[in-house]
């Protein structure tokens, strides 16, 4: 099989298109990542917080069509790393609703989905990549798939739970 390694992390094609969506694959997910902590710790509300969410939200459909395309192409491999972006975007996308049409209760539903869209974004990156990072490397691959839940389920009962918004 033909491979291209960048910046250690070897891509399993060596094919200028498939190449392409890589790369735009990981330049949205890198600007999900920073848009993500920009919206979770701005003040919440109109501006800098839902501009950044939006950014995000639009971002992370990059993410989850790339990833869909590159899973296509590799179905056996990649698979889960569909699943993973599909509920990512699902969560996101549920939690964009909430606030948007204003359900009952969309508060916390909102926190809650972008939070868990948050983490299964950051599962899916350390699932496919953990392996070639470092430090990352030496975990059992079990770790990958538990420890952005691990950190980032308490930060969204903390958020529930004592976020001055929610005690209101």
């Amino acid at each position: 099989m033909n491979e291209t390694v960048f910046a250690g992390i070897p891509i399993p094609s060596n094919s200028p298109v498939f190449l392409t969506i890589v790369g735009v694959h990981s330049l949205a997910g890198l600007s999900c990542v920073i848009t993500g902590i920009v919206a979770m710790l701005s003040r919440k509300g109109r501006g800098r917080h839902s501009n950044f969410g939006l950014i995000y939200f639009w971002c992370l459909l990059v993410v989850f069509v790339s990833a869909s395309s590159l899973a296509i192409v590799r179905w056996a491999d990649d698979a889960h790393l569909f699943v993973l972006g599909l509920l990512s975007f699902a969560s996101a996308h549920w939690a964009r609703q909430a606030a948007r049409k204003q359900w009952r209760d969309w508060l916390p539903q909102h926190v809650t989905g972008m939070g868990a869209s948050y983490i299964l974004l950051l599962t899916a990156f350390y699932v496919d990549n953990g392996k070639n990072l470092p430090l990352w490397r030496h975990l059992p691959e079990m770790a990958f798939w538990i420890l952005p839940s691990a950190v980032g389920i308490p930060i969204i009962v903390y958020a529930l739970v004592r976020h001055p918004l929610m005690r209101r």
